[in-house]
């Protein structure tokens, strides 16, 4: 069963270590959307450090140099065994031991979240991806949720602190699975959340981890609230100069 997966006792056959002379920075962001790198990569000086290769084509590392700071920055995939995947190989080929990760997620509560920065403190493992990287339990905590928030407090950022609830399948949020994670105080659903904590914990790596609320689930029908690339979605430029300088305020 997959609750059985979890294995520290012997050696993955395919085991990633740290390449010679990887280029080190003081912490990595990750962003899902092609809107946010475009911006990044016209408005910074931003110099490609590294890649990564797949069947899906290259994806570019690049470092900023922001407020004295190395800061590392790449677009991930959407999903937790793609977003887990790239972290490993990104662990790889650069040096770090921090992670800065902030996306789009469905929001479970409009009560408490609406107009606010989401800070998961324990996210529900609806996924398969975390139980390679953590013993078998319903949640993980997010270690760093309450760092993250003193940050959105003295930044004057308004944010709510809850449960996240990581699926791997957006299309099967039934509603009795919306209800029971409502009722034990989860206010965000998303699809990464969980597994990047388990393999961050599994590799020694700090993660610091915020949402950002697009649709919302709390409703008698799905309402899709942020429309593509305007301001205010998951693809505002904004939320990325929040991550820039969170990855400062933690290194």
């Amino acid at each position: 069963m997959i609750t059985d997966s979890f294995d520290n006792q012997t050696e993955a056959i395919i085991q990633p270590l740290k390449k010679a002379g990887a280029p080190q920075v003081d912490a990595i962001i990750i962003t899902f959307s092609h809107i946010i790198e475009k911006y990044v990569t016209e408005h910074f000086d931003c110099i490609q450090i590294a890649s990564l290769d797949s069947a899906n084509g290259l994806i570019p590392i690049y470092q900023i140099d922001y407020k004295g700071k190395r800061i590392g920055f790449y677009k991930t995939y959407i999903g937790a065994p793609a977003a887990v995947g790239l972290i490993e190989e990104v662990l790889f080929e650069v040096d770090t031991n921090k992670i800065v990760m902030f996306g789009g997620a469905g929001c479970l509560d409009k009560n408490i979240a609406s107009g606010k920065i989401m800070i998961p403190t324990q996210a529900y493992r609806d996924e398969g991806t975390s139980y390679h990287y953590a013993p078998a339990a319903d949640y993980i905590a997010l270690k760093n949720s309450l760092i993250v928030a003193e940050f959105m407090k003295r930044a004057n950022i308004p944010y709510v602190l809850g449960k996240t609830w990581t699926t791997d399948a957006i299309y099967r949020e039934t509603r009795d699975n919306f209800e029971k994670r409502k009722q034990e105080g989860c206010i965000a659903v998303e699809m990464e959340c969980a597994s990047v904590q388990a393999v961050c914990d599994f590799r020694g790596v700090q993660f610091y981890n915020f949402l950002k609320s697009g649709d919302l689930l709390d409703a008698p029908e799905w309402d899709k609230r942020s429309e593509f690339g305007n301001n205010g979605s998951q693809h505002d430029p904004g939320y990325f100069m929040i991550a820039l300088e969170l990855a400062c305020f933690v290194s």
